[in-house]
């Protein structure tokens, strides 16, 4: 015999105990049960197969869209920055003050400076916002 026959032979068999051993699987109860509830669930499964598939494309569509993507990133710019200024508005001043409290270190705060310094209505502001600040916190403290 050639060897291109032996090998035919050799596949041919390997084949077919492939087959005997599927068909010995299928032959179990419990295998045949979990097939009976496969089939009958398969309508249920394709439509969520198809639901999947359909929310795959539109994500693969929205990932792959350079213009919304552009658009987004545009969108989150113009809310970030107008906070981002803000926030570096706030440094700056912040630094600033520090910078004049280093400066002006011989002054003392008395008690008169802070009574002309109640009237600032900037400090008015500040004072009612720790105020209503230290309100609700009491407030939650007490509804735990």
């Amino acid at each position: 015999m050639s060897q291109t026959s032996v090998q035919q032979e050799v596949a041919v068999t390997a084949e077919e105990t492939k087959s005997l051993d599927v068909l010995d699987q299928l032959m179990k109860p419990d295998v045949q049960q979990s097939l009976t509830v496969l089939v009958d669930s398969l309508p249920k499964l394709a439509e969520m197969v198809t639901l999947m598939t359909k929310a795959y494309d539109f994500a693969q569509g929205i990932a792959t869209d350079k213009v919304l993507i552009n658009e987004f990133a545009h969108g989150i710019g113009e809310f970030v920055k107008p906070v981002q200024d803000k926030a570096k508005g706030i440094a700056a001043a912040a630094i600033e003050a520090g910078e004049r409290t280093q400066a002006d270190t011989g002054a003392t705060v008395g008690l008169f400076a802070m009574l002309k310094m109640l009237k600032d209505p900037e400090v008015q502001k500040t004072l009612r916002f720790a105020q209503a600040f230290l309100n609700v916190l009491a407030e939650r403290k007490n509804e735990k």
